[in-house]
């Protein structure tokens, strides 16, 4: 197909364009307050190839079990105006169809689906005045020359922007070796389960070996109940972690880890369990200490050294996601029903060999501490783990193009992509690009925590700002 080049609008008086990669709720987010700060300053393009801007992979799902994991009271993109999302759910009838939503404390837990929907519904005045467009496309190739950004769309498209915010989500989960080799073409080792119908392979009465222990790992245990399983399930995960659920009470943040910040890793949980035992002499959970974290995380990563970023990145994220990203209770309620019904065990293990013979899949599992292995047998196999934060710049062609030209690569962490304290994106010899953003996901090794709310709207706001400054 032959390239041609498009503006997205017809001004005679070009705006500034600016190219946003990815259109979930990051996405959605930095096009919607950019718009609102600076309104008409500048042609906001988001390349999303889903139908609707702000869902993303996350809230782009039909699947009735998967919900919000905090209560809608914290779900907002507006985080000024924390209630916002509550008030369009109560304004819209939403959650007529829906009683299990609202749970006996009076908290709301809606549908994901229904949190995409808020988001689309608020950028689609913008997009229906054309200050924002959708390109209903992926990118596949991305280019600087002469200063301007050329993004290539996968119909041959090319667009040029002035400024480029990359705010896609981390690469999916990729399957160990040792199974992807071993279980290649058996059809009931899913390896991606967020794909359409991926769990339609699962008959009812299989039994089930998930590999990871996390919210996706929950979320695939609640809909196969949904679907009418009643085989056994079997969930592994080095540590044999569980996401855990939310507080039993309302709880106000608890303790202090700023005054002074900790500079070391050893020093910081130190603190943490300190706090936690406080917290407990007071009546408080946990939770509460966990919630101060989080308010205070991005502050707290920024005082801390590289060296001790890395060590909180290999040693303590299995513990920090679990009681940071809790499941619903929805979610909760099916886990431990399940548990005590017998129909789900936990364990802290890991996969050593896998073998296909016939029909049925034969696993060697060792157990954490133990030297010896065991053999299970297993109908299905799906992975769940983590996304794949080393295969980044590989996960897609515009990325390792702009990875091999330098403008590109992968924060000392690990978590995602090197960029600065003002979010622009540094180069191969430690410049700054001041055309280039990372926003969202990929910029957690700078900023520290950028997975859930209020985080994620939050930094999408400061991205926006510091682009709007720079607009004429």
């Amino acid at each position: 197909m032959t390239s041609s080049l498009f503006r997205p609008t017809s001004s005679s008086s070009p705006k500034p364009v600016i190219a946003i990669i990815g259109g979930g709720v990051t996405g959605a987010a930095v096009a919607y307050h950019l718009e609102k700060d600076k309104p008409g300053a500048a042609q906001i393009v988001i390349f999303e190839p889903r139908q609707a801007i702000g869902k993303g992979l996350a809230y782009d799902t039909s699947d009735p079990v998967h919900r919000i994991n905090v209560p809608a009271t914290r779900m907002s993109i507006l985080p000024d105006d924390p209630d916002h999302f509550t008030r369009w759910v109560e304004a819209t009838s939403v959650l007529a169809d829906d009683p299990a939503a609202t749970r006996p404390d009076g908290n709301v837990f809606p549908r994901r689906s229904v949190f995409g929907d808020y988001v689309f519904s608020n950028l689609k005045p913008l997009l229906d005045a054309g200050t924002i467009c959708h390109v209903h496309s992926a990118v596949a190739q991305v280019d600087k020359r002469e200063e301007r950004w050329h993004l290539t769309s996968d119909n041959g498209d090319v667009l040029l922007a002035d400024i480029l915010v990359i705010a896609t989500t981390h690469p999916a989960p990729v399957s160990p070796a040792r199974l992807a080799n071993a279980l290649a073409g058996h059809p009931r080792f899913i390896e991606d389960p967020t794909a359409s119908d991926a769990l339609a392979p699962i008959r009812k009465d299989d039994r089930v070996l998930v590999v990871g222990n996390g919210l996706t790992s929950a979320d695939v245990i609640a809909s196969l109940k949904q679907r009418g399983h009643r085989g056994k399930i079997t969930a592994i995960s080095r540590r044999g972690l569980r996401s855990r659920g939310h507080a039993p009470f309302p709880q106000e943040p608890f303790g202090e880890f700023l005054s002074p910040p900790s500079t070391r890793a050893s020093a910081l949980v130190a603190r943490i369990r300190a706090a936690i035992r406080a917290a407990a002499d007071e009546g408080l959970t946990w939770h509460a200490v966990l919630d101060q974290l989080r308010a205070q995380g991005s502050a707290m990563w920024s005082h801390l050294p590289v060296a001790e970023r890395r060590r909180i990145v290999r040693h303590l994220r299995p513990y920090w996601d679990v009681h940071r990203f809790r499941i619903a209770p929805q979610v909760e309620d099916v886990l431990d029903e399940d548990i005590v019904a017998g129909k789900l065990e936990i364990l802290a293990a890991s996969v050593d060999q896998a073998e296909i013979e016939g029909d049925v899949i034969h696993v060697l599992i060792k157990r954490r501490g133990q030297e010896q292995t065991e053999k299970r047998e297993f109908d299905a196999l799906i992975v769940t783990t983590g996304p794949a934060h080393g295969r980044l710049l590989s996960s897609q062609d515009w990325l390792h193009h702009l990875g091999e030209e330098g403008h590109l690569h992968i924060d000392p962490t690990g978590l995602g992509l090197a960029c600065n304290e003002q979010a622009q994106a540094l180069k191969a010899d430690g410049t700054a690009d001041r055309s280039l953003f990372i926003a969202g996901p990929l910029a957690r090794g700078q900023f520290g925590e950028l997975m859930g709310f209020p985080q994620v709207p939050e930094h999408a706001v400061f991205v926006a700002k510091l682009i709007a400054a720079n607009l004429p």
